[in-house]
């Protein structure tokens, strides 16, 4: 019985090794295949069409990085927008199936990486010191950036918005708020606020003449998640960083952005953050202040135009740009709220900055511990395109 019993015993150890062997061959080659299709769908801001063989090279340096043996069948455009989809597959040594002709001795792994399932605002620095090539070029990369998201011809499930701000933020009706400029604390903002017009006409008609009591209606108005590309950049295109002043209060932009970027109201387009990856990229060229500070900007009479700003608009005077002070704490807070939402931030600092300013901007984005990943530094304008591209490679960082 037990000689007529080993064969048996040893076939069913054979195959049960050869089954063992297959399973851990398919485990490491899908792995290599993920990693290959997110490799590829790193390039695909270089390669949209995939053309120019950049992602196929990607694709294949990452397969051979990760799997000796493993061989790429095709690497073609996914059935997703703007995606990548790539077929490996590996042979499986073998010690009894395959004499016994139960099953093939080579596995296959397929896996499919892109643009899709996202949600992008963009939020720029619209103050009077971006004006010209600063602002030209922001809208060029972000225009780059939004072709490569809503592709002519397609209907990604991808959706961009915009927030401009200065010291404060212009909302439409779209958000079903009163249209108009708001003040931090949720208030409509109408210039001076009432507590600080005696000061106002106390200034010399000089002075007051100086003064715009309406900063708002110069600045472009918030764009709600939208995929008709279009209308995204006619939206970007509106920005000009020229008009009435009122300073750089970037936690109001960094708020506003969260708001488009979650469904609750005001805003509603947008979907929950577990079916799309929330992006916030915020540029800036200056520090998050009110004129209360020393430079080319400060003013030297009191009120002026600064005091038009969602700070000074809500009554209050002791939001002052001083490190550590009540708008670069209140920028941080604002940015920890985006991120409790599930809201990726990146932040682009443009210009020369201070150790403080560099050290919020890093502290404001959602890099990865111990990295600046979704930090970037653009002394020049002419580094903001390839900044833009940069992030661009990191949004197609996604399986589908």
């Amino acid at each position: 019985m037990i000689a007529m019993l080993i064969p048996i015993l040893l076939g069913v150890a054979g195959i049960a090794i050869d089954m063992g062997n297959m399973y851990m061959t398919h485990t490491k080659l899908q792995a290599t295949v993920d990693a290959g299709a997110l490799a590829g769908s790193l390039e695909l801001p270089y390669d949209p069409d995939l053309s120019k063989g950049i992602v196929q090279q990607a694709v294949e340096d990452m397969v051979a990085l990760n799997m000796e043996g493993a061989q790429v069948q095709s690497v073609i455009a996914g059935t997703e927008i703007r995606s990548v989809e790539v077929t490996a597959t590996a042979e499986v040594n073998l010690l009894l199936m395959s004499v016994l002709g139960l099953a093939d001795q080579v596995v296959e792994a397929k896996a499919m990486a892109g643009f899709n399932k996202l949600e992008v605002v963009f939020v720029v620095d619209n103050s009077g010191s971006m004006k010209g090539t600063p602002i030209t070029m922001v809208k060029q990369a972000s225009i780059e950036l939004t072709e490569l998201l809503i592709p002519d011809g397609a209907s990604p499930d991808t959706k961009v918005g915009l927030v401009a701000f200065r010291g404060k933020v212009r909302i439409g009706e779209e958000s079903g708020l009163a249209a108009g400029c708001y003040n931090a604390d949720g208030s409509v903002n109408e210039g001076i606020h009432e507590d600080f017009m005696d000061d106002y006409w106390r200034l010399s008609s000089s002075y007051r003449r100086r003064i715009s009591l309406d900063t708002c209606s110069d600045l472009p108005k918030a764009l709600p998640l939208s995929k008709n590309k279009d209308l995204v950049i006619d939206s970007i295109n509106t920005q000009t960083a020229t008009g009435a002043w009122s300073g750089t209060v970037i936690p109001e932009g960094i708020k506003w952005a969260r708001h488009i970027l979650t469904p609750e109201a005001p805003y509603t387009q947008a979907g929950d953050k577990e079916d799309f990856r929330k992006i916030m990229i915020v540029l800036t060229d200056g520090d998050t202040e009110d004129g209360e500070c020393g430079g080319n900007y400060r003013a030297s009479y009191r009120p002026n135009n600064y005091w038009t700003n969602a700070y000074f608009g809500s009554g209050r005077d002791d939001a002052h740009c001083e490190n550590r002070g009540v708008l670069n704490d209140d920028m941080l807070a604002e940015a920890q709220l985006a991120k409790d939402a599930g809201i990726e931030i990146f932040a682009i600092r443009f210009g020369s900055s201070d150790y403080e300013d560099v050290s919020l901007m890093k502290q404001i984005a959602s890099s990865k511990p111990g990295t600046n990943d979704h930090y970037f530094d653009a002394p020049s304008v002419y580094d903001i395109p390839d900044i833009f591209k940069q992030i661009g490679k990191q949004l197609g960082w996604r399986l589908l």
